[in-house]
Parts: structure tokens; sequence; C-alpha cells
């Protein structure tokens, strides 16, 4: 799968309206076929800045993604709201699914 991290951070005005802006973009790309998932998470140290997990089934279900018109469309709506340019880690992982960390198993609770 290809997994990708990205770090956005947000003008300090739009910083708690994030979600509500980028919302059209997020579920539209949830409902490819080929999106495993795509997830924002809110860092704790910093108001302005989202992280968004995502991952795709292969290259082509990535293709497709940065070639749909969502994409396209937040590529022009989306950076006004922005201070920098996004940071980015894409790489390709062997599995398809999120692996169980195992250092920190909790035990059955049943």
């Amino acid at each position: 799968m290809i997994f990708i991290a990205a770090k956005f951070r947000i003008l300090p005005e739009y910083a708690e309206q994030w979600p509500q802006i980028a919302d059209g973009f997020t579920q539209a790309t949830r409902a490819e076929p080929g999106c495993l998932w795509f997830d924002w998470s809110r860092s704790v140290d910093d108001p302005t800045e989202y992280v968004l997990v995502e991952a795709f089934r292969d290259d082509a279900a990535g293709a497709a993604h940065v070639q749909s018109e969502h994409f396209k469309k937040a590529q022009q709506t989306l950076p006004p709201y922005l201070v920098e340019t996004p940071r980015i880690v894409n790489t390709t992982v062997p599995q398809d699914d999120w692996s169980l960390l195992g250092e920190m198993a909790v035990p059955d609770r049943a």
C-alpha cells in the first residue's frame, strides 16, 4: 500500500474551521475505491497544525487519487488557508492495514 503522512499548518484564523474547510475533499477521497483510510488529527503542541494520515491500495489507486477532480479542486481551494506548503512522507509498505504495536500489547479485558 501507499502510506502517506502530511503536516498542514493552517492560518490561525482558520484553524478551528479546518475540518469543515477540508470536508468535501476528505469525504470525496474516502469514497475512492482505492482509499484505505484518510484521517485528520490535530497536533496537541500546535493548534494550527493538522496531520493527515492516508493510505491507498496501490500505485494505481494513488494515481487515481491525484488525477481526480476533487484533488484538482483541493489544489486550488485549500492553499489559501495554509501558512506554508504541507510537509509529507510518502512511502510504499508491504501491508494493507495497520499492524499491532506488540511492544504495548493490551491483555484481553474479558
